[in-house]
């Protein structure tokens, strides 16, 4: 979940330092009262409905402000047609180097949709350097496809490998637009990190929402 606007700022959910780690108060009570809906309504209870083999702490702690003070680009609820004075919530069903793991280890038969979180050092560079969310974009969609003859040595694609196979080519998602960016995190360091939506593209895409007072 990426919350934007003026009510990010009004709750005090953090956009910057331990983005993701625990002991923000809004963010973890946002992520806490959306997973007992899920549990209590939905009935997605571990052992049950829930049957995670390992579990992730994102079920609870996903939940993030975009650092609109300090990003070079449009936040992402003005690319997605709000105004930058409106509050707002996305929620999804979590450059070379991210394109590169995203590739290997991403749902491509599925394609769901992915969000990059571009922190501090990174945004900076990347920024500095004349890059536009939508050259990132761009980048990433090229950088993330895998051969037929890939697909089908991995046994994410049936049948064996066929002429032409390795230069025939799918991609991680249908189009650039299914990569959502977001600038946050601390200012420090050299890191970034990318969150896959839930199953596939069909099942699960990314919904922004203004948040009415």
């Amino acid at each position: 979940m990426v919350v934007n606007g003026p009510i990010a700022r009004a709750l005090d959910i953090n956009a910057e330092d331990n983005l993701f780690g625990p002991g923000w108060r809004a963010n973890l009570t946002i992520g806490r009262a959306v997973r007992l809906v899920m549990r209590n309504v939905c009935g997605s209870r571990p052992g049950t409905l829930d049957r995670g083999t390992l579990g992730h702490p994102g079920k609870l702690s996903y939940v993030i402000a975009e650092n609109e003070a300090e990003s070079p680009w449009l936040p992402l609820h003005v690319e997605r047609g709000l105004r930058p004075d409106q509050s707002a919530v996305t929620v999804m069903g979590v450059l070379t180097t991210l394109a590169d793991d995203m590739r290997i280890s991403g749902n491509v038969m599925g394609q769901p949709q992915y969000l990059l979180v571009l922190a501090g050092e990174h945004m900076r560079t990347i920024a500095r350097d004349g890059w536009t969310k939508a050259t990132i974009r761009d980048f990433v969609f090229a950088h993330t496809q895998n051969s037929h003859a890939h697909l089908k040595r991995t046994q994410r694609m049936t049948g064996a490998p066929e002429p032409g196979d390795e230069s025939r080519m799918r991609p991680l998602v249908e189009s650039p637009d299914d990569i959502l960016i977001v600038a946050a995190g601390g200012r420090a360091g050299a890191f970034s990190a990318y969150v896959p939506g839930w199953g596939s593209r069909r099942a699960s895409q990314a919904v922004t929402k203004e948040v009415k007072r």
